[in-house]
């Protein structure tokens, strides 16, 4: 089946009424001191490392990402309109990736990385013109295998599947990236499962909020990987750069993601990507075993700063796909038979979905007792510092079935 560019979906649940002041932006990162983002910057700003993001353009002249987009590093496949972000999406990820901050724009989680942009035409995208002349999914993770790029950022996704992309998928897997997407956006309208995050190779990232509970909006089932914070975020709000909007969506938290891999990424440059995804699975927030993945939360809560500040960690073997269960890949090797993608999510028990004033919490909660945490009445989550502990309620929390039973 070939790819419809007209079928893939930008992964950001829609934006607020009011917009947000430049100078005003950084304080609704909230993420940032949640995840403990002072402390991680004292071990890794994500120098060194490359992140391909594959969306609908970045604009390389905001304030944030003056100096960060490696126009020449485009593969020449892929240089049609880079620049031309048609929504101002693209732009965003690359700032919640690698931007500096500057003129009060949105700080990078990772500001040392580097963006390397590739456009795709995705369904906003209007003129039909642009969009034939476009790179669809799969031309587009090729050409970003293709490219220096150690990471594949994908904050897009369609409910279609081909095998084209899935073939992508595996040879960007095959010359060592590491690949996170976005779950989607529509666990709360028909949670129909979303391409490239269900296909082997894609680490799919489903979006928590400030008390790390899943985002209603965010498609579960059995091929959540991680989750991230995507909800009450601020991006552009339009193509024209001149204000920025309150939103949230499992593409900010594929993004944020992506930028955790840079950090880890950076300080330790022989690792692989293997290794780099396994030490966020072995560190990941969360209250269930971890080798029964939940199906809204995956492994649990990607936490980059407990790598970081392991001096001793140990992230396993450097040939090892640790989702070799899901993706189908054999237990020493990187690229195999790969999974079937008509494969259903685990129905798996849940909570009922938890409606909470102005805030899109969802179908259940995450939780993760810590080291640094202890209340015996309240369970708690630590995404990053000590100092930043998140609330998450009493200890009533179903504990979520494995989404996959290899």
């Amino acid at each position: 089946m070939c790819s419809v560019l007209g079928t893939l979906v930008i992964a950001s649940a829609g934006l607020a009424p009011g917009a947000a002041a430049a100078d005003d932006v950084q304080s609704k990162q909230w993420y940032l001191k949640a995840m403990g983002a002072d402390e991680i910057w004292k071990h890794s700003t994500g120098k060194g490392v490359k992140v391909a993001v594959i969306d609908t353009g970045v604009n390389p002249d905001t304030p944030s990402l003056k100096g960060q987009v490696l126009l020449d590093e485009v593969p020449s496949a892929a240089k049609y309109h880079v620049t031309q972000d048609y929504v101002g999406h693209g732009t965003t990820m690359a700032e919640i990736i690698a931007g500096t901050g500057a003129g009060g724009g949105i700080k990078g989680l990772a500001p040392g990385a580097k963006i390397i942009p590739i456009r795709v035409g995705l369904d906003a995208l209007k003129d039909q013109d642009e969009r034939a002349r476009s790179l669809t999914s799969e031309k587009a993770i090729r050409a970003a295998a293709d490219s220096d790029a150690k990471i594949i950022n994908m904050s897009y996704g369609s409910i279609y599947y081909t095998e084209e992309e899935e073939e992508a998928l595996k040879y960007a897997a095959s010359k060592g990236k590491l690949l996170f997407a976005a779950m989607g956006n529509d666990g709360d309208k028909g949670n129909k499962r979303s391409y490239p995050a269900s296909d082997p190779y894609a680490v799919g990232v489903a979006a928590i909020d400030k008390s790390g509970t899943v985002g209603k909006f965010s498609t579960y089932g059995n091929y959540v990987d991680l989750s991230a914070p995507g909800l009450n975020v601020p991006a552009w709000c339009d193509n024209t750069f001149t204000k920025y909007c309150t939103t949230g969506g499992t593409s900010h938290a594929s993004a944020i993601a992506s930028a955790s891999a840079a950090l880890v990424w950076s300080q330790h440059p022989d690792w692989t990507a293997n290794q780099v995804l396994r030490s966020f699975i072995d560190t990941a927030g969360r209250t269930w075993a971890k080798d029964k993945p939940s199906k809204y939360l995956g492994y649990g809560i990607i936490r980059p700063r407990r790598v970081l500040i392991n001096k001793d960690i140990n992230p396993g073997p450097a040939n090892r796909d640790p989702l070799a269960a899901e993706n189908g890949t054999a237990p020493d090797k990187d690229i195999t038979a790969t999974k079937s993608p008509s494969a259903a999510p685990s129905s798996g028990a849940s909570t009922k979905p938890t409606k909470d004033a102005g805030s899109a919490n969802g179908p259940t909660s995450a939780a993760a007792k810590d080291s640094d945490s202890g209340s015996s009445t309240q369970t708690w989550v630590i995404i990053g510092a000590a100092a930043a502990v998140l609330v998450i309620g009493g200890a009533g929390f179903a504990v979520l079935r494995a989404r996959r039973n290899a």
